[in-house]
């Protein structure tokens, strides 16, 4: 690891020897190119740096420690020199945290889909519910969320919601809440007062480029049709919903949100590039079960990642065993405190997997 540090290193000061010359400064994306490499290894650089230095303090003790005398003065120096120590453990494992290889998805932009599975309405509203939550985390996040289409019910819940969710850093996080997200509570409906159980799936797919994904426009069936689900006159009256068919994959997107029909073609080939990069890298990490299944699963109750209880006011994710009596808050959007410890429980995992 510290042979590559080293390299990282170097790399880092022919990169700043490189952006102060004249001709990389009246180059203006290169300028960029090189300045956004820097940009990302400097964290490294910085912490490998702090590192050596703490590893000098300690061998700078340790000299002290050889020569000293004086009782008190030594065990000063002893205790100073298991600080550092202690420190010098804690950067160690940081920088290899760092320096894991990266998802290269982590930058880009996501397509939330959220489902309603078993469960019926009340899974339906439980999709508005969690589709709120998210909305709500983003807005905290400064991210921007983008309905690219919708098929409400009649009570207020969706069959299901597929949107954009624009900003930085956006699928590194959000990439940790696909799967079955499980629901217990009292349906609003229910006379008797009993505790139903009901199944969301959430789909995250890191949003896809053009250069990312080539699609051949012969491999593509369009039809157009009138919309069915609510909206303004306009939406139902005339031919702007889009329905395309991705030939080769079997792969069908559907959108009717927009009353324009070249933007509902638009964000259903966003969606599509999507789901057919998704496909891909399923494909290439040897995952051969439908993409699809394998992130969100079935929707039965069983398959679950997260279990969402009203009247214990409680939240359980069932991958790290982390438990929080404070749902309310969490469907208001605060879920760093689950976030942040599933991204640890998966570094520390990739970080095994990379001693083996």
């Amino acid at each position: 690891m510290f042979d590559r540090l080293e390299s990282v290193e170097e790399r880092f000061l022919k990169l700043e020897e490189e952006l102060g010359k004249p001709e990389i400064l009246a180059n203006q994306k290169e300028y960029q190119k090189l300045a956004r490499e820097r940009s990302e290894i400097a964290p490294v650089v910085e912490a490998y740096r702090n590192l050596k230095t703490l590893r000098q303090q300690i061998q700078d003790n340790q000299d002290l420690l050889d020569v000293e005398t004086d009782p008190e003065m030594r065990e000063l120096i002893r205790s100073d020199l298991n600080q550092l120590r202690s420190q010098v453990e804690e950067s160690e494992t940081a920088l290899k945290v760092m320096m894991l290889p990266r998802d290269p998805n982590d930058e880009k932009n996501v397509i939330l889909e959220i489902r309603a599975g078993t469960g019926g309405d009340e899974a339906a509203l439980f999709v508005s519910d969690l589709f709120r939550m998210y909305s709500r985390y983003a807005e905290l996040r400064r991210w921007k969320v983008e309905i690219l289409d919708a098929h409400q019910t009649g009570i207020g819940g969706y069959k299901e919601i597929i949107a954009a969710v624009n900003g930085k850093g956006a699928f590194s996080r959000m990439k940790y809440e696909r799967g079955v997200h499980r629901v217990q509570r009292v349906p609003v409906t229910e006379s008797q007062g009993r505790i139903h159980t009901s199944a969301v799936t959430v789909a995250v797919l890191p949003e896809a480029e053009e250069v990312d994904v080539y699609i051949d426009p012969n491999d593509l069936r369009v039809d157009v049709f009138r919309s069915s689900g609510p909206g303004g006159q306009s939406v139902n009256t005339t031919d702007s919903a889009v329905r395309i068919t991705h030939v080769p994959s079997g792969l069908v997107v559907i959108c009717q949100d927009e009353k324009s029909q070249h933007k509902n073609k638009a964000k259903a080939l966003k969606v599509l590039r999507a789901r057919l990069l998704d496909q891909m890298q399923m494909e290439q990490e040897s995952k051969i079960a439908q993409e699809r299944k394998s992130q969100v699963g079935t929707g039965d109750r069983s398959e679950r990642i997260r279990t969402y209880n009203f009247p214990q006011n409680r939240v359980s994710d069932h991958r790290i065993n982390l438990t929080l009596y404070k749902l309310d808050t969490v469907l208001e959007g605060n879920l760093d405190e689950i976030i942040d410890p599933l991204i640890t429980h998966f570094q520390t995992e990739a970080l095994k997997g990379s001693q083996d």
